[in-house]
């Protein structure tokens, strides 16, 4: 007798013919959608190292404008003060000798310096300014916002201005510790119509080789920045103070008393000099 094999019921498929079926092809990526993954992946580390050398920058921005108010606070205001006095001393020095061109020029020098110092002083404020500290949560919030709003990850002449007024929103409310600022920062723009993309590997290629460009041009500009900063003599002041303070020595206080003791000496020059042309 001979065996034959079942044969396939009707209306069910045939395991053997599955079995022999050529396996399916993947599809073959066109080159413009593998450049276009290649430059995305690309776009997505420059965007995450924009972000955090762009809150390294607002951070030490931060902190020196910090310290420049406690350094005013503490020692501008008495530095203006002994302007004052030393400009009131050469004026009275002028008064006597009249015909001292040496002397005149002097008194009008030590007035222009007076009011130089006072004018950046500014008006004490009665609290001390306190250093500047961001919370983690802070900077989470200022790298995302990098990450979205960066005005130098778009090619677009009007969304690159809206980014624009909203990173200089950021890096004021990220020096105020203002997290909700942020936060609505944040969701002002990715409700926005210009949050919206367009489609296409190839339109969209060209968008994100433009924006590589403008991130990389971004990152050496806040470099060039950033040693701008650290060269600055308030970032070589705050440096020193920081470093005292870890052997307990409080510089600005240091600073605060020489600057009283000369104070002293000159508000009493002024009380026991004798001023016959007044």
């Amino acid at each position: 007798m001979t065996l034959r094999a079942a044969e396939p019921r009707p209306g069910k498929p045939d395991p053997r013919a599955i079995d022999n079926a050529p396996a399916a092809k993947p599809p073959i990526e066109k080159p413009e959608d593998q450049e276009l993954a290649r430059k995305l992946a690309e776009q997505a580390a420059i965007e995450t190292e924009l972000a955090e050398r762009e809150l390294r920058f607002a951070n030490l921005h931060a902190e020196l404008a910090a310290f420049e108010r406690r350094y005013l606070h503490f020692i501008g205001a008495r530095y203006a003060e002994l302007d004052e006095y030393k400009a009131q001393l050469a004026e009275r020095l002028a008064r006597r000798q009249p015909g001292n061109d040496r002397v005149q020029k002097a008194a009008r020098e030590a007035r222009a310096r007076a009011d130089e110092t006072k004018s950046a002083a500014g008006e004490r404020s009665i609290q001390e300014p306190r250093a500047f500290a961001a919370s983690p949560e802070m900077k989470r919030l200022y790298r995302d916002v990098a990450k979205r709003i960066h005005p130098d990850l778009t090619s677009d002449r009007d969304d690159r201005l809206k980014r624009q007024q909203l990173m200089a929103e950021a890096n004021q409310a990220y020096e105020q510790a203002d997290e909700t600022r942020l936060t609505q920062i944040l969701a002002q723009y990715e409700c926005s119509p210009e949050s919206v993309k367009g489609e296409g590997p190839g339109a969209e290629l060209i968008r994100v080789i433009r924006r590589l460009s403008q991130a990389r041009g971004r990152l050496a500009e806040i470099e060039a920045e950033l040693q701008q900063l650290v060269r600055s003599d308030l970032y070589e002041l705050k440096e020193r103070v920081g470093e005292a303070e870890k052997y307990g020595r409080d510089v600005l206080k240091e600073m605060t008393q020489k600057v009283e003791a000369q104070i002293s000496q000159a508000r009493s020059r002024i009380e026991n000099s004798d001023d016959s042309s007044d």
